[in-house]
């Protein structure tokens, strides 16, 4: 089956942020990653919140730095398993200095005998992003469906509060800002997406 139009903008959009990304120095994604750490969230990190990050893989920028420094300040942390393609994430507790294991995708992963935690804030890795929040992934899906049965009202209920959806921050280096992201019905747009020079807020958008 051909690709719909959709499809191959994106799969060009995402080829040309994934170039720019690569072509950043060693220097310049530390700094980046640093820079996100030393700056924080822009919401309030209260004792025992869960915040769920990533294992970064090609060049991703790295979040573990701020990892730490939101455990510092009282967060639980946990990293996403991958349980099949086109299904939601699941969630593991995890501490930077817990052994991790290559899951399905050969991407680290926290072992399947750690507790399952459902997040408060849902650190996003891209390969692109807009000024509306949207964002390009790598086609899989994982992200999207996550976002959308952690923010099912029935979720919420479990989650024993009231009807508070997650909160979804994109990580990604200012060179992979792009003018827009062809935005699909099913696709699910960011809080926020910090780059390590800006923060894009898009809560009232």
């Amino acid at each position: 089956m051909a690709a719909l139009p959709t499809e191959r903008s994106k799969a060009d959009l995402r080829a040309k942020a994934l170039a720019a990304r690569d072509g950043l120095s060693g220097k310049q994604r530390e700094t980046a990653a640093l820079a996100l750490a030393k700056r924080g969230l822009p919401v309030e990190i209260t004792p025992g919140l869960i915040v769920s990050g990533y294992s970064p893989i090609r060049s991703e920028i790295d979040p573990l730095p701020l990892m730490r420094s939101l455990a510092e300040k009282g967060a639980r942390l946990a990293l996403p398993a991958v349980l099949a393609r086109g299904k939601s994430l699941a969630f593991r507790a995890w501490s930077p200095h817990d052994r991790l294991v290559l899951g399905p995708l050969g991407i680290l992963e926290p072992s399947p005998a750690a507790a399952e935690l459902i997040p408060d804030i849902l650190l996003v890795p891209l390969a692109a992003f807009d000024r509306l929040g949207h964002r390009i992934g790598y086609g899989a899906g994982h992200y999207d469906h996550t976002l959308a049965h952690l923010r099912n009202p029935t979720m919420a209920h479990l989650r024993k509060v009231k009807i508070k959806p997650v909160t979804a921050i994109g990580l990604a280096f200012a060179a992979q800002e792009i003018a827009a992201v062809p935005a699909l019905s099913h696709d699910v747009a960011l809080d926020y997406v910090l780059t390590e020079k800006k923060v894009f807020d898009f809560r009232s958008m």
